[in-house]
């Protein structure tokens, strides 16, 4: 029996290697990159959608890949759509005839960076995608997660997955990827020793886990797992992966902790929001004041976690200025969620991790998030158009912060708050889930990655 466990600095040459050599079995579409409908990128990641599909060089199919070659076919004319979709967009074409209708909701206006494209792709998702979900393992590690505190996305995701009846298949040879439905929180909740600190308690459960799903089903090793995700909103979920190198380099990863410095890979990655549910739900969490209402410029109260809350805190904790108001500690009875709804502008500084619960608390206030942070690939930035509805600012301009928020024209402010009330509805989580809503967005997310990949 052969162990999937690696120590991930004394190999990560090795395992770089060793991903470069599988990806002989797999095919990606030319030029990948961070943002699939941002097309004025000349690096956009899944440039087929913009230029004519290069042909793929494919083995000869066996008799047994027949129903993979049928996958392939129909993701392929998946990719024609969409990209006919963009040509509309590109032509500024008055009268689009959509085959696709969509009578419930249709994607348009400035927070995306292409409505067309992001209308027809979610609607062949809705008609196409299938996903296979391992029943192997059992709860709490597996098929199960935490739905109540800030890491609650693993387990509002695996619920809704394990019950889902559109997009999940009892059939693996018709899925088009395939989730392994562990959870990083329960792993480290059930077996991490907090005195012995073993993190390597990770490796050992998933990498066990790889092995026996990829030694009972032929699916891992048909694509060293480039058509398999997980999901994780603990920190350490990028270092849950570090143990499988075919996990960590080739599947799919959907991180909360989207950090591209440690190497969070958005060609092959997604990133997630990061939601606080202390309750579980969204009730009361949802709307604000009108704008001729907010009378905090801007807001942020939080602990002194990592660099950069450390230079906020620095120059605007406690300053007793009306428009900039920043606590460490909120002062008695000072609500935190009604500053929120008040604020025009609600602070959105990294941690100790670059993913902060601040941004979807922000937009479920109506407030224009204010995104301070580095190396962070923002949630669904494949389609949403951030900075339409939100403003970053950068570690180096915290000082002069109120200048530059004051210095946005109240027209543009208004038009950033609507669309944050625009951009809600991708962020909402639902039970059961609604359509075009967090779930349905995080699987939008997967389903681009898998258009982009080609399984020989």
């Amino acid at each position: 029996m052969w162990r999937l466990i690696y120590r991930f600095r004394s190999s990560l040459i090795l395992c770089a290697l060793a991903a470069i050599v599988v990806f002989g079995a797999i095919g990606y579409s030319k030029g990948l990159a961070s943002g699939f409908f941002d097309l004025s990128s000349p690096s956009s990641p899944f440039s087929w959608i913009t230029t004519a599909l290069s042909p793929l060089h494919n083995n000869p199919v066996q008799k047994g890949d027949r129903k993979l070659e049928r996958l392939e076919a129909g993701l392929a004319e998946a990719r024609v759509l969409i990209r006919e979709a963009i040509k509309l967009r590109l032509n500024h074409t008055a009268n689009i005839n959509i085959s696709l209708q969509d009578s419930h909701y249709v994607s348009q206006g400035h927070i995306y960076r292409n409505a067309f494209a992001f209308h027809r792709s979610y609607l062949l998702m809705e008609k196409l995608f299938k996903i296979y979900v391992y029943e192997e393992g059992e709860p709490p590690l597996f098929h199960y997660g935490p739905c109540k505190d800030i890491y609650s996305m693993e387990g509002v995701f695996i619920n809704s997955m394990e019950s889902n009846r559109q997009f999940r298949t009892e059939n693996p040879e018709e899925a088009h990827v395939y989730f392994l439905p562990f959870s990083v929180v329960m792993i480290l909740q059930h077996l991490f020793h907090p005195v012995i600190r073993d993190k390597a308690v990770l490796g050992r459960t998933i990498g066990d886990y790889v092995q026996i799903i990829s030694h009972k089903y032929p699916y891992w090793n048909r694509s060293y797992g480039a058509d398999h995700f997980m999901l994780s909103c603990h920190d350490w979920g990028p270092r849950s992966t570090w143990y499988v190198k075919e996990l960590y380099f080739i599947s799919i990863r959907v991180l909360c902790n989207a950090n591209t410095s440690e190497h969070f890979n958005p060609k092959k990655d997604a990133s997630i929001p990061e939601i606080n549910l202390k309750t579980g739900e969204t009730r009361g969490l949802i709307g604000g004041y009108p704008a001729w209402n907010r009378t905090i410029l801007a807001f942020f109260a939080g602990n002194m976690h990592g660099r950069i809350r450390r230079v906020l805190f620095q120059h605007w904790k406690d300053k007793k200025d009306k428009d900039v108001v920043v606590y460490e500690r909120l002062p008695e009875g000072f609500s935190y969620q009604e500053a929120m709804k008040k604020s025009k502008y609600c602070l959105c500084p990294s941690g100790y991790e670059v993913a902060s619960p601040r941004i979807v608390e922000a937009i479920y206030a109506e407030c224009v998030p204010v995104i301070i942070s580095q190396q962070y690939v923002l949630p669904f930035s494949d389609v949403l158009k951030w900075e339409s509805f939100s403003v970053e600012i950068s570690v180096s301009e915290i000082p002069k912060m109120k200048e530059i928020l004051m210095g946005i024209p109240h027209e543009e402010y208004l038009r950033m708050q609507e669309r944050v009330k625009q951009v809600q509805r991708h962020f909402m989580v639902n039970n059961p889930p609604k359509r075009y809503d967090v779930f349905h967005m995080i699987l939008h997310s997967i389903w681009l990655r898998r258009l982009n990949l080609h399984v020989r």
